[in-house]
């Protein structure tokens, strides 16, 4: 029903404009004209506007512009997932005040087929879902951008898709984004070590070597060795080492090389800090105010998590391009970096800027600056895209984080947990997800680090070590080799509870069971015919089981099961 009433909704463009949209089964390609003899400022296209059919209680999945945030919860009652949403950490308007999502959004209504809508392409304009308890608005944000006189613009492909398995329908949406965004592969999956976790900004060279030298005793199958940020002196001028690190950046990455493992670097590519002698050198590299100044970030949004305000380079502007091209040349062919964590990524395409190219928006703006980190880095890279916006990545990353930072607390074990969880169907279609790093050692019982264990291995994603391995015990030891290789596999669960979930490996199936409630809970495994059951982290034999087979599972806990045919 609801696919009937988009086809014949209303729209709304600029007067003068004409909209044409063009139906192929699931699929509408819209195109916006310009037939006057004058230039048109076009602030935004609202390509449906309808009222949806609904029950207020429909459930909803949507995803956010920026990787920590998420929607979730219903229509009369959305919820964020994450601690930073976009309408208010960030400040990004929602059109009209409604609860808005961006890229897909996915509906399950009771008793009828799931829709998943999605925009199959994001390459100059981000696509929009906006609703309440009766109505749907969908959109482009095109940013106040002009379309001249007898001009076309071939608009975000959009996708309406109906059916019973969500998964499915996810494969479906998938298999229209790589028509536009082909996904960047890099095989295998990474793992390796994490400097943040243990050291944060404060991380020294030797911190880096101590770590290094156990990994090649202990573990040389964690392949990547990541320095994370705290080595440079200033936001932006990342071929520099701070005095306070101790020692030159490029012999501690010829080390790690040395030593048989990859160079891996935090960078935070669109960022710099006023005192940088990048931001020195070049004010007039990135994004404007209205005044024609630099734009300080926390003018219209969020400032940065660490020697804010930001200033947000301008990825329209030949010589930025230039600039980052040259600087992944030298990182990667000069310095031996293979694996580059970006962070900040979200600044390469914020709003309420001034752009060099006035015709550009900031989604084009964020891509052309990736384009020219992906020529300078090299196609052997592994290229993470951290704190940065979901649906302008596509196509442009190896790997995505799809979680809030972790910490060393139950609460942060569920709440990005679930983060990791809700995007889960992304790894492996889109890109290898990070659901940030595996923390074996603090002060938790046993049962919520196997929890944050077990949820690791369900999202399939990469696994990188956030611990100082230097104090790790030997039986913190045998849990992460356990976890190694990385599957590549995610979970799939029944439904959004995330409490049962299979792992289809070849040859094999695993079953991750979560308890994250205050009291004990049941956790039942459908199983068609006879399978043998055994407890990965234990080894206990739960012998052979057929039909289905009921776990108990105290509070805070998981179960990670093999089974057997």
């Amino acid at each position: 029903m609801l696919q009937e009433r988009l086809r014949t909704s209303a729209f709304a463009v600029p007067a003068g404009l004409t909209l044409t949209r063009m139906w192929h089964g699931s699929t509408c390609r819209a195109t916006l004209t310009n037939p006057t003899s004058a230039p048109i400022t076009v602030p935004e296209v609202v390509l449906f506007d309808l009222a949806h059919g609904l029950a207020p209680s429909t459930p909803l999945y949507g995803e956010a512009f920026q990787m920590l945030s998420q929607l979730a919860g219903t229509l009369q009652a959305p919820t964020d997932v994450g601690h930073y949403p976009d309408r208010t950490h960030y400040k990004i308007p929602e059109p009209e005040g409604l609860r808005t999502g961006y890229g897909m959004l996915m509906l399950a209504p009771q008793n009828q087929e799931r829709v998943l809508l999605g925009f199959a392409s994001c390459k100059r304009f981000i696509g929009r879902f906006s609703f309440d308890t009766v109505r749907l608005r969908i959109s482009l944000d095109t940013e106040n951008r002009t379309i001249a006189p007898g001009e076309h613009w071939e608009l975000e492909e959009f996708l309406a898709l109906t059916g019973p398995d969500r998964e499915a329908l996810l494969d479906k949406l998938t298999g229209a984004i790589s028509k536009h965004h082909p996904r960047l592969r890099h095989n295998p999956v990474p793992t390796g070590w994490c400097s943040w976790y243990c050291f944060g900004p404060e991380v020294t060279d030797k911190n880096i070597y101590d770590n290094l030298e156990w990994a090649a005793r202990h573990l040389p199958s964690l392949r990547y060795i990541q320095i994370d940020d705290g080595y440079q002196p200033y936001m932006g001028d990342w071929l520099d080492t701070g005095k306070a690190f101790g020692g030159s950046v490029q012999t501690v990455l010829k080390a790690i090389a040395q030593k048989g493992f990859e160079p891996a670097l935090w960078v935070a590519p669109f960022i710099a800090e006023r005192e940088s002698r990048l931001f020195a050198q070049h004010p007039d590299w990135f994004v404007k105010d209205e005044t024609g100044a630099p734009l300080p970030s926390n003018k219209i949004g969020f400032g940065g998590w660490r020697r804010g305000p930001w200033y947000c380079l301008d990825g329209t502007h030949p010589a930025v391009q230039k600039h980052l091209e040259a600087l992944f040349r030298t990182l990667h062919q000069d310095w031996g970096v293979t694996y580059f964590k970006l962070d900040a990524n979200y600044w390469g395409a914020i709003h309420g800027g001034h752009h060099f190219d006035k015709n550009a928006t900031r989604i084009e703006a964020y891509r052309r600056g990736m384009e020219a980190i992906l020529r300078g880095a090299g196609k052997n890279s592994v290229i993470l895209g951290c704190n940065h916006p979901i649906w302008p990545s596509l196509g442009l990353i190896h790997a995505s984080r799809s979680s809030n930072d972790i910490e060393r607390s139950w609460e942060s074990f569920t709440k990005t947990g679930r983060e990791n969880l809700y995007r889960g169907w992304q790894n492996g279609r889109f890109w290898w997800n990070d659901p940030d790093c595996l923390l074996l050692t603090g002060d938790l019982p046993e049962s919520e680090f196997l929890f944050h264990a077990t949820l690791l291995y369900a999202t399939g994603g990469m696994l990188l070590s956030g611990d100082d391995l230097t104090q790790f015990p030997p039986e913190r030891l045998a849990m992460l080799k356990k976890m190694l290789p990385a599957t590549g596999v995610c979970a799939r669960f029944a439904d959004e509870g995330f409490t049962v979930g299979e792992i289809r490996l070849r040859g094999k199936t695993h079953w991750a069971l979560f308890n994250g409630e205050d009291s004990p809970a049941q956790r039942t495994i459908p199983l068609p015919k006879p399978a043998h059951l055994t407890d990965i982290w234990s080894g206990e034999d739960l012998g052979t089981h057929s039909g289905s087979v009921t776990i108990e599972l105290p509070p805070h806990s998981a179960r990670l099961l093999e089974s057997a045919d």
